[in-house]
């Protein structure tokens, strides 16, 4: 599957599949496929699988599946089941840092000087931890329960190599999300790129950026995709502050057609909300911005990614504390008026090119209301967005006078105009 054709599912697994004891969890997303297919999703993002301490991004071991959520075999059983019904599988390589449980940092926890582990860390044994390890060692951004890795370090690279092959080989794996790939070793990335593509020329790679140039990352060889940032805060910011300027600048300066923008022609990854940050039915300050939040998301450039739970607003605020209360466990979908009208964009996007390959023109802006044309390949798509609660009429050059109305399906005339009622959004085709 090419990479602007992807619709992404995010699932966060160690929270929301297990107790946190031994189980077979990664069975119960078998259950969700015809709940992930009415979305309209082709792929599905999953939160580090690994056996870790905690969260998953302090891994163990990178060729178990955690036993909290199964076994290698069960993790296959999945991952199968989900090809047989055309959707990918990503998953989240998290290679800058392990958890202090990892066995190559055991032994240097126990053997010290004399570990044969020793230079796979960023260590000093003339200093001390906070955990009184007899050693310093470089965290997470100040993050101690998770270990730096000696990305230079070629055992360390042949190990996670090995690593990444069972994941595709005997897993079945079609992707990864890079964890931290702002601050990802580059020498690493590029050698991690060149390995997958050896294996599965396909292989889909995306990187986190939370700040800084894509660009650095994305192209030229390297990964195909970053989780963009910039576009996730306009986009609940505008409607807050009812300023659709602000993320009409973001997109225009991102994807727009002068040469000097920055990522015309790049697909990245486009979300309201994912694990790391408050849901997005909890961010908006006006409840009847959530499906017009959704629909501004499906409507701009980028691969669309979903958060599980979100599609039926489920809330809650990022704290100080842990991330958990973002990550909850759910016995089932639930279905709403808002999963209705995310599962119609999801289904209107599949089937358009023109929302997944095309350009972008801008047509009306104004605080509250927002309209620009996506094209391609000879088909025309007008996105209409009206955040206020007053009808509203937006008069432009509509390029033709039918059209069709991608959500309700009825043929509609236009003729220079298009009318929004209160808080409400319109995907036109030209006809």
């Amino acid at each position: 599957m090419k990479m602007n054709e992807l619709m992404i599912y995010q699932v966060f697994p160690l929270r929301a599949l297990t107790d946190g004891q031994p189980s077979h969890g990664i069975l119960e997303m078998i259950d969700w496929i015809p709940h992930i297919k009415k979305l309209g999703m082709n792929a599905v993002y999953f939160s580090p699988v690994f056996s870790s301490s905690d969260h998953g991004y302090d891994t163990k071991d990178y060729q178990k599946i955690d036993e909290r959520l199964g076994t290698n075999e069960d993790f296959k059983k999945m991952c199968d089941a989900m090809h047989e019904e055309g959707i990918q599988v990503i998953l989240d390589g998290v290679f800058n840092h392990v958890g202090r449980e990892f066995f190559a940092f055991e032994d240097v926890r126990e053997k010290k000087w004399d570990s044969p582990y020793k230079d796979w860390f960023y260590i000093n044994f003339d200093g001390n931890s906070c955990y009184d390890d007899g050693f310093w060692y470089e965290g997470w951004e100040g993050h101690f329960e998770l270990v730096k890795l000696n990305l230079d370090n070629e055992q360390v690279r042949n190990y996670l190599l090995e690593s990444v092959g069972i994941w595709i080989d005997k897993l079945g794996i079609d992707g990864l999300r890079l964890d931290v790939a702002y601050m990802l070793n580059r020498n690493f990335m590029k050698v991690l790129v060149d390995f997958v593509h050896s294996k599965k020329p396909e292989f889909l790679m995306i990187g986190e950026m939370l700040h800084g140039d894509y660009n650095t990352i994305v192209g030229n060889e390297c990964l195909h995709s970053a989780t963009n940032y910039e576009c996730y805060k306009g986009l609940y910011s505008s409607f807050n502050s009812m300023n659709m300027f602000e993320i009409a600048h973001s997109i225009e300066r991102q994807f727009g057609k002068e040469p000097w923008c920055l990522y015309t022609g790049k697909h990245l990854l486009k979300f309201v909300d994912n694990h790391d940050v408050s849901r997005i039915a909890s961010t908006l300050t006006n409840k009847a911005h959530l499906p017009l939040i959704y629909a501004l998301m499906f409507g701009m450039p980028g691969i669309p990614c979903i958060y599980y739970g979100s599609e039926w607003g489920c809330e809650a605020v990022k704290g100080s504390g842990n991330d958990n209360i973002l990550r909850p466990a759910f016995d089932k979908p639930e279905y709403n008026e808002l999963t209705d009208t995310i599962s119609s964009l999801g289904q209107m996007y599949h089937n358009s090119r023109a929302l997944s390959y095309g350009d972008y023109t801008k047509k009306v802006l104004t605080n509250r209301q927002y309209v620009f044309k996506r094209e391609a390949d000879g088909e025309k798509v007008l996105v209409a967005i009206n955040a206020d609660e007053n009808e509203y009429t937006a008069y432009f050059d509509t390029e033709c006078a039918d059209a069709l109305n991608l959500i309700t399906g009825k043929k509609e005339d236009l003729s220079g105009k298009i009318v929004l009622p209160p808080y409400s959004f319109r995907f036109y085709r030209c006809m």
